[in-house]
């Protein structure tokens, strides 16, 4: 099994400030993988999840501010669809880097449970 080289995992913790993402500030950046309005990245993190994570307009509001600071996301125009203007966002190399480090941790996770709980169903 392939395991990140260590320098990798320390640069990905100097570059987050933590070990994980929350389940919202993953599937936002998940959804910022083309460029999208807050009001869309609601709808497609909502369907990614299937129904299961339903991110309100303040916590969307607050994680894109977060996003913004830490260099994650940046914004990318607007868009004036519907009935007004709306601010686009997307992704940055920076935050691929740390969804891709966020994936692989998961994965590890994922694989871990796999091989060592009894009875998984595979």
């Amino acid at each position: 099994m392939y395991r990140e080289p260590i320098y990798r995992q320390a640069i990905y913790h100097m570059k987050t400030n933590s070990a994980a993402l929350t389940e919202a500030i993953y599937y936002i950046l998940l959804a910022l993988q083309e460029p999208i309005h807050g009001y869309g990245i609601m709808q497609k993190t909502s369907s990614m999840s299937n129904g299961r994570l339903i991110l309100s307009a303040g916590t969307l509001y607050g994680a894109i501010s977060n996003l913004l600071e830490k260099g994650w996301i940046t914004p990318c125009g607007e868009s004036t669809e519907g009935d007004g203007r709306r601010k686009m966002y997307q992704i940055t190399d920076l935050g691929q880097e740390v969804l891709q480090a966020e994936y692989n941790r998961l994965k590890e996770l994922v694989e871990n449970g796999t091989n060592n709980i009894k009875n998984v169903q595979k």
